[in-house]
Parts: structure tokens; sequence; C-alpha cells
């Protein structure tokens, strides 16, 4: 389909600003909702932005998917609700709130004083509200800003508990456990979209360990990058289908992901045996460290899991289920 030139002197800016002229001044947004006020309901809360930050490229590429299904829905003949939200809450907030008071330790922030610091999170949440609302018009993003939710209110609170509530009414909530990062500064759990937002790739060492059969005459050669974890270890976990072998190096008989072994060598080996992942449930071996031989009947021993990766190390991870979600619901499904 071939469209007309534009004529000289047209501005594209220029019109989208019209046209928006024209929404505010016929209140478009809202009359639309009180004309199909008899329509079947879709109802879109805003997943809400924190508005002590500066609103950016990402945010509009994500609003404009989120006002194209609205639109969609609209000409469906639908009655298309569309919510504000802000999000008043989390760690990004509080630590914006340190820097501009020069509060580097959590010890300061008590100093300082806990009431006198969350008043300083409830005004700093709305700074940069006048560019979230500009930029929301700008971009022709329908959505109704007077009758926003925020979550620090006592209204959103409450309705939290509310949901809280009915789920356990229910029986639909249980006490569990999970393995979440940690920031010591802070003194806090974290979530993983805070761990993304200092996210930074470093080189780390990575070590090779020999950790001996219980019951047999060889070693299995375990690749971590996290050796500080090694005094944790409670299991050994391969891949259930990928191939295992026993190889001799050095004297020594090692048993290592058959993928793996010129990786690890530099060179073929002379295979005294091999066998399936699987084939190794439940084997024991020999801790690294006597803390817990106590217990060695609780832990020890060879599990499987498909994580297990066959692209670097040797095609046996060390388990340590207090250091990684991974490891925690290996540990969860062997008991």
């Amino acid at each position: 389909m071939k469209f007309d030139p534009l004529k000289d002197g047209f501005s594209l800016p220029q019109a989208e600003e019209k046209i928006l002229a024209f929404w505010d001044e016929h209140e478009v947004f809202h009359r639309l909702n009180e004309q199909v006020q008899d329509r079947p309901r879709f109802v879109f809360y805003e997943g809400p932005p924190t508005a002590n930050g500066r609103p950016g490229i990402h945010h509009v590429i994500s609003r404009t998917v989120k006002d194209l299904v609205c639109r969609y829905r609209t000409m469906r003949g639908f009655r298309v609700d569309r919510r504000a939200g802000w999000d008043t809450h989390g760690l990004p907030v509080e630590i914006e709130v340190e820097k501009s008071l020069n509060l580097d330790t959590k010890a300061k922030v008590i100093e300082y004083g806990v009431a006198d610091f969350n008043k300083k999170c409830r005004d700093s949440v709305f700074k940069y509200l006048k560019e979230w609302n500009a930029i929301t018009r700008r971009i022709g993003y329908w959505l109704d800003l007077d009758d926003a939710y925020i979550t620090l209110t006592n209204e959103y609170i409450e309705s939290v508990w509310w949901i809280l509530k009915d789920f356990f009414d229910r029986d639909l909530i249980y006490k569990g456990y999970k393995t979440v990062p940690f920031c010591p500064r802070c003194g806090t759990g974290l979530s993983s979209h805070e761990v993304a937002q200092g996210y930074e790739l470093v080189r780390d060492p990575s070590i090779y360990i020999k950790m001996r059969d219980a019951e047999a005459d060889f070693s299995y050669l375990v690749w971590t990058t996290t050796p500080w974890t090694l005094p944790s270890n409670a299991a050994l976990c391969l891949h259930p289908d990928a191939d295992y072998v026993l190889v001799e190096h050095e004297g020594e008989k090692l048993v290592l992901a058959e993928a793996l072994v010129e990786k690890v060598f530099g060179e073929p080996k002379a295979v005294l045996d091999k066998k399936p992942g699987r084939e190794y449930v439940g084997r024991r071996y020999e801790p690294l460290f006597d803390f817990y031989k106590d217990q060695a009947d609780r832990a020890f021993k060879v599990v499987n899991a498909e994580f297990v990766t066959l692209e670097d190390g040797t095609g046996i991870v060390h388990i340590a289920p207090g250091f990684g979600a991974d490891d925690y619901e290996v540990g969860q499904q062997y008991g």
C-alpha cells in the first residue's frame, strides 16, 4: 500500500500535540468509560513504577504494549478500567535516601532515627511525579491518574492484609523456607530485581575437588566456582542422562562426565567404566570435613538434577542447600 507524501511543513510532534489537546479538552478518556457502563468489564491495574526515579525509554516501550492491550479490549466491546499505581516501597527508595543523607551503614540509619528516615522515604517517592505525569500524557497512554493506588497508604496495605487473610482462611498459605540473596550492609534479604540493579560480571576463582566414594576405590572429580560454600556441602549432583566415565589420572581413579574429559585433562583418557548419572544416585562419599560426620546418614550422597550442565566443569556439582535456590530444591527433593 502506497501512502501520499507528507505535506511540506507537516510536523508529526505537532499533530500529536493537537490530538492530546483534543483529548484533554473533551475529557475523552473519562467520557469513554462513562458511555460504556453496561459493557463487560476488563480491569487493568498498572504495574506500579517508582516515582523517585525519572522515567526512561524502557517505560515508554512497556507502556506502549500495555496501552495496546487495553485499546484492543475496548475495541472488542469491553469497558476497560485503567487504574494507575505508584510503588512506594523497596530498597531502591531507601538507597536513594541513604545517599542523600550520607548514611552508608544500617547503624547510621538507626542513629538518624527510623521514624525520620521513613518520613524522608515517604517524601522522596514522588520526587519526579510531574515528569511521570507528563510522559504518561505525552505518549498517549490512557491511565486514571486521579485515582491511583499508592502502596504506602493504609488502604493499600490493609487490602494486602485482607487478601493474605483470605488465602489463610482457605488454607492456601503455608510456612516454608527459601534461599535468597542477603545484603550484610543493609541487613536484609534481596529480591532478584534488587540484586540485578547492582549486578556485574567479575572474575572469580574456580577449583577442582576430589571426593572419595565411600565404598569403592575412586573419587568424584567436582568443580565449583563457590569454594567458600564447601564446608556446607551435603551432596554431589550429576545429570541423570549424561554419561559418566571412570578414568585414571596420575595414579588415581576419577569419575567425571565423558563429554568433559578432554576439556579437563587436555587429552583423551582410557575409559575404565561408563554409566549414566542416574546409576550413581544414592551412592555415598566421604565428606570433605568432619563437622557433620555424626549425621553422615542424612547427607553425603549422590543425587541427580536436570540443571547440571556439560558446558563447563566436570559435570559433577557440589550441593550446599543453604547457598542457592537450585541447591535448596535438590536438598528438599532428596530430604
